[in-house]
């Protein structure tokens, strides 16, 4: 079979760079001076043996990050940077994640290493066989492992081209088979470029000899965790694979198949006896030191190196000798591994042969790579200050253990910069945002269906519920959302359920709302668009307002509707109750927006300056929105008697809008326990009058003494079926309410 000739044909081409790609990252937790953690894994977490994304390795201080399997490499960072900012968040503020291969200082006494304390017991007798095997110091050493699986498409268009298999899957066996084989002969290579533990810490070596320090991977060499030397495995065919394991176990040199620790591991089923039928789905790269100049231990030019090497190794031809051209590699690795991270590599020449080979299996496919990649690659031969490991030497003098310190929390940093949003995903709106956060944080699968609609899909185990917006569910029926967006309707279904709601007239061109105007000119007013959310195209006129007023207003709600609301003022304080599933969770104060006077600055300057808040920002990424100086603005300084350049008294407060909406620049003010009941009893009817499940659903209340039973105590002025949750779970001012927990308790109740 020949591949080379295979990957030439026009059908396999556009294939060459899909892949399915999948990282399971560990790393120490320790103090944010570097001192390994004694405190538990965060019980926040939930069940780490079963958990999707975070779990423990051997210790309990060694957590285990994992992304699921994604088709691209920015998806795939994406979702490392969520499952980064959940695990750092979850741990206690004073942790961070120690950024080196090599463990932070370790006990004196090895029985302070304290195991993984899981419930599933054999996991437990497991890690004691570890610890008595090889010792508990061995097992404190993190990295990187690399899962990879080409497309199916290129394996079958690969297929579809050869005649020397008539089976797929023994066909897509040998591919990785090639690849492996060849991967463990040049991972050298990999080595030089990305070895990154060159020195150890105190009591890493204690009853054992290490190397002569430093060197540019203690963790991928002799040194490193490895499996005893007569533990000997053979790649050359599948079968033999799963025999040497199986009479390694047999023979009591493993304890059971996972024990098996190479470079390269074969997957394809749960268990490793479970090749022999499924065939190799995708393989394990186990060599990977963790990259402490980047904040999720790995690059994505790393990731795409490695991924066209994979692509490189499989067009290359490997040697007769399978068992030999592995040993060759094993013990070039050795050397490489050893050497002093700032001396040329003893295998030099080699590796610029390699590299050449590479830039031009690249060039002949026209694959799209990382624009400097090669140029990268060649620099670090060329010059062995620009490898990681002499990087990491170079500027870790005098000490690696502050270098370490430095770089981890500076990532602390970053992870807690804005604890309300989740990286990666910090282009969807707020409250989707943490509810992806709390999602993952409690195990629960997330995948984004639709980015720009918000919309997602959950599931744990068989359960799945799809979520739109972090509120709209399938809890609620199809009309509901329908209902409150019409505002017409939403007020004859309240008010024909018995709920005080404000009289008002509806319009469907300018010149019919123009005309009514004397009806409303002596009263209070409000004008808004009939079928809008988060308080957009509003003016509120108290004491009634100027033809000319009442004009703009009206052309400011037909901007944002074909039909706008002319309704009467009800005077008292709004509220914003947020009712889920029968019960108010949240009651917030919002007041509108608004600047303090100091008799020094401008209106526009002081707007500037309250916008400077890190709680402000736009399109619902933050928990207070930007305050702006548009045309609705401009109308409310009028009527005060201001513009943009009027420069208030001392202690003077100035509002710029008539509405209180957060999404219009307003503060949020927590009052969930000041409310008395009856209140919250009102708007948890309200609700079921509307037939909703979750909602917000704003409140009028003169006096919150008076009794809510009273007449006109309160009024119903508006219901949202898509609630901003973000404004109650940041507040300005007051007590956080974590509605997405409310959120994920109704819809998996089991978990």
């Amino acid at each position: 079979m020949n591949i080379q000739a295979l990957l030439q044909k026009k059908s396999v081409q556009p294939y060459l760079l899909k892949a399915r790609y999948g990282l399971e990252k560990e790393s120490q937790r320790t103090s944010l001076t570097g001192e390994l953690a004694t405190s538990d894994y965060p019980s926040c977490l939930g069940n780490r043996t079963h958990h999707p994304y975070i779990q423990t390795d051997f210790a309990e201080t060694q957590m285990e990050l994992i992304t699921p399997v994604t088709n691209s490499i920015p998806e795939l960072f994406r979702y490392l940077a969520a499952i980064h900012d959940v695990a750092y968040r979850s741990m206690d503020q004073v942790e961070m994640l120690w950024p080196l291969s090599m463990p932070p200082a370790l006990p004196e006494k090895e029985e302070e290493i304290v195991i993984a304390k899981l419930d599933n017991f054999e996991g437990v007798l497991y890690r004691r066989y570890l610890a008595k095997t090889y010792g508990k110091r061995k097992q404190m050493v993190s990295g990187i492992h690399f899962n990879f699986e080409f497309d199916d498409a290129l394996v079958q268009q690969l297929f579809n081209q050869q005649t020397a298999f008539t089976d797929y899957l023994k066909f897509k066996t040998e591919l990785y088979l090639k690849v492996t084989r060849n991967y463990m002969h040049y991972r050298w290579l990999v080595t030089y470029f990305y070895g990154a533990s060159p020195v150890s810490e105190a009591c890493y070596f204690v009853d054992e000899k290490g190397p002569k320090e430093p060197v540019r991977s203690i963790r991928s060499s002799q040194y490193g965790y490895t499996n005893h030397e007569d533990v000997k495995v053979t790649y050359r065919t599948l079968e033999g694979y799963l025999s040497d394991i199986a009479r390694m176990v047999e023979e009591g040199k493993l304890s059971e198949d996972k024990e098996y620790y190479a470079s390269v591991r074969l997957r394809g089923g749960k268990k490793v006896a479970d090749l022999a039928d499924a065939g190799i789905r995708y393989i394990e790269l186990r060599n990977i030191d963790l990259n402490p100049y980047e904040p999720y231990g790995i690059s994505e030019e790393q990731v795409a190196f490695l991924h066209v090497f994979l692509l490189f190794l499989l067009w290359k031809d490997e040697g007769a000798d399978a068992d030999a051209w592995i040993a060759e590699g094993e013990r070039k690795n050795n050397l490489v591994a050893l050497e002093h991270p700032l001396a040329v590599t003893a295998f030099a020449e080699e590796g610029r042969q390699l590299v050449a080979e590479l830039a031009a299996f690249i060039e002949q496919f026209d694959l799209s790579v990382p624009a400097d990649m090669i140029v990268h690659l060649e620099q670090m031969l060329a010059e062995p200050t620009q490898t990681l490991a002499g990087k990491i030497y170079t500027d870790s003098q005098p000490s690696q253990q502050a270098f370490a310190v430095e770089k981890g929390r500076h990532y602390h940093t970053q992870a807690w910069k804005k604890p309300y949003q989740l990286a990666g995903f910090r282009g969807m709106e707020l409250s989707t945002q943490i509810l992806l956060f709390d999602a993952i944080q409690r195990g629960i699968q997330v995948e984004v269906l639709d980015e720009s609609d918000q919309f997602v899909k959950l599931t744990a185990g068989k359960h799945v519920e799809y979520v739109k917006n972090a509120n709209m569910t399938r809890k609620d029926s199809y009309i509901v959302p329908l209902i409150m967006e019409n505002k017409t309707v939403t007020k004859k279904v309240l008010k024909a359920a018995g709920f005080r709601v404000p009289a008002g007239s509806e319009f469907a061109d300018v010149q019919s709302a123009l005309q009514a105007y004397p009806e409303f000119a002596e009263q209070g007013f409000v004008v808004k668009p009939k079928s809008t959310n988060y308080g957009l195209g509003i003016s509120i006129f108290k004491e009634g307002a100027s033809y000319e007023a009442y004009q703009e207003a009206v052309e400011i709600a037909f901007s944002e509707d074909s039909s706008i609301l002319v309704e009467e003022f009800l005077p008292g304080t709004e509220y914003r109750f947020f009712v889920l599933d029968g019960e108010t969770r949240a009651i917030m104060l919002r007041v509108p927006a608004n600047v303090k006077g100091d008799g020094v600055h401008t209106v526009a300057e002081l707007v500037a300056k309250k916008n400077e808040d890190p709680l402000r920002g736009s399109h619902h990424r933050s928990p207070l929105e930007l305050i702006q100086l548009g045309t609705i603005e401009k109308l409310m300084l009028k009527e005060q008697g201001y513009t943009i350049d009027s420069i208030p008294e001392p202690e003077t407060i100035v509002y710029l809008r008539e509405n209180s909406n957060i999404s219009t620049g307003g503060d949020s003010i927590d009052v969930t326990n000041q409310i008395p009941q009856g209140y919250k009893d009102i708007a948890v009817k309200a609700v079921e009058a509307l037939g909703a499940v979750i909602c917000g659903i704003d409140l009028i209340i003169p006096d919150t003494t008076r009794s809510a039973d009273e007449p006109n105590a309160y009024g119903i002025i508006e219901a949202n079926f898509n609630p901003a949750m973000h404004m109650h779970m940041y507040v300005y001012q007051g007590e956080n309410r974590r509605l997405t927990k409310d959120v994920l308790d109704l819809l998996f109740p089991e978990v």
